[in-house]
């Protein structure tokens, strides 16, 4: 019971993980303009994210733009656009992997299988979880350089997104549902037993040679010997005769 709990928990942590790294991936906050002016009060703001570049005004009106060319992106954010989406597939693998071998499906029911099925499904997870954390962590790192030379003008200097932060929530959900289900994977496997041996059967040498010499048959005496014996004397005077009168 303890172990199913705990697959269920790392699986609802992971799917939360998995969501939020989807939810990251589509929203255009990985990059807010940064107001570095005197004059706090802006008429306009700029974000930048992976598929599109966003301008919002005053007035609540938001409008966006998806890029048109991928070759004309910068290196950082094609790599962050491949990482994303191969962490979204991997939760996603990771999430159908952990149905199947939970205890609390119904598919291969108390069979072998269902342990490593769980293991796989928290190792998915935790890979899902480092891709998204490299992206932001990479992410976040070109934005602080970026915002501290003092070569790029105070108008192209941006800011880390929220979008940022949800990643980085979301690689640590799922960092936790994949530890959560291999230590429970881990579990199961330290609770099974070996299988016992068969009485009279050799434990150093397979079945195949232990039928090689089965045991001799025990010993008949043939039917034509049954009444070859000599006969004895109570069974020599019981038939009537006796031997004093051939003496």
């Amino acid at each position: 019971m303890a172990s199913m709990a705990l697959q269920l928990l790392g699986f609802f942590l992971g799917l939360l993980g998995f969501a939020g790294t989807i939810v990251a991936t589509l929203l255009p906050h990985w990059r807010s303009k940064a107001h570095v002016d005197a004059n706090i009060i802006t008429a306009t703001g700029y974000m930048k994210g992976l598929w599109m570049e966003c301008v919002w005004r005053s007035t609540g009106i938001y409008q966006c733009e998806l890029y048109r060319s991928l070759l004309a992106l910068p290196p950082d954010l094609q790599a962050a656009r491949a990482l994303m989406v191969i962490s979204c597939l991997t939760s996603v693998l990771a999430s159908l992997v952990s149905v199947i071998g939970m205890k609390c499906t119904r598919f291969a029911r108390g069979s072998l299988i269902k342990s490593p099925l769980v293991l796989s499904g928290g190792i998915c997870f935790l890979c899902a979880g480092l891709l998204c954390l490299v992206t932001v962590s990479w992410t976040t790192n070109e934005v602080i350089k970026n915002f501290y030379n003092p070569l790029i003008h105070s108008g192209m200097k941006y800011e880390i997104g929220l979008a940022v932060y949800l990643g980085y929530a979301s690689a640590c959900l799922s960092l936790a549902g994949g530890m959560v289900l291999c230590w429970s994977s881990s579990g199961d496997r330290s609770r099974q037993s070996p299988p016992h041996t068969q009485r009279g059967q050799s434990s150093h040498l397979p079945p195949v040679f232990n039928n090689l010499h089965p045991p001799a048959p025990p010993y008949r005496p043939p039917e034509a010997l049954k009444g070859n014996h000599a006969p004895s004397l109570c069974s020599a005077s019981s038939s009537g005769y006796r031997l004093n009168n051939y003496v």
